[in-house]
C-alpha cells in the first residue's frame, strides 16, 4: 500500500517560517517525482513546488525566492522549506507522488498552514 503522510504545518505570523515534510511507504522517492500542493477555502487545489527524480525542481510563482523543496531519499521525505510566509499562503497542504514511467498519483492527507496577519 502506498501511503503519503504529511506533517509541520501550524500556525505562523506573518515573515514566519514552516518546513512541511512528506514521508512515503510503499512507493520509493528517489525513482518518483514528488510534488507539494495547497488548497485554500473554495479554492482549487494548486500546484506550489514540485521536485523530479534527477532532482530537477519547478515552483509556482508565488513560491519562487520563498519556498524550497528537497528530498532526503534514505528518509523516503520530502520537504517544503517554507520562509517569509504571507496570509495568502494559508492553505491545507498536501502531498502528491508519482513514480517514474508510471501515470498512478498518490495524494496524502494534508497539513493545515496558517499565516496571520
Amino acid at each position: 500500500q502506498v501511503q503519503l503522510v504529511e506533517s509541520g504545518g501550524g500556525l505562523v505570523q506573518t515573515g514566519g517560517s514552516l518546513r512541511l515534510s512528506c514521508v512515503g511507504s510503499g512507493i520509493n522517492f528517489s525513482s518518483s517525482a514528488v510534488g507539494w500542493f495547497r488548497q485554500a477555502p473554495g479554492k482549487q487545489r494548486d500546484m506550489v513546488a514540485i521536485i523530479s527524480n534527477a532532482d530537477t525542481t519547478d515552483y509556482a510563482d508565488s513560491a519562487k525566492g520563498r519556498f524550497t523543496i528537497s528530498r532526503d531519499n534514505a528518509k523516503n521525505t520530502v520537504y517544503l522549506q517554507m520562509n517569509s510566509l504571507k496570509p495568502e499562503d494559508t492553505a491545507v497542504y498536501y502531498c502528491n507522488a508519482k513514480r517514474r514511467f508510471l501515470s498512478a498519483q498518490y495524494w496524502g492527507q494534508g497539513t493545515q498552514v496558517t499565516v496571520s496577519p
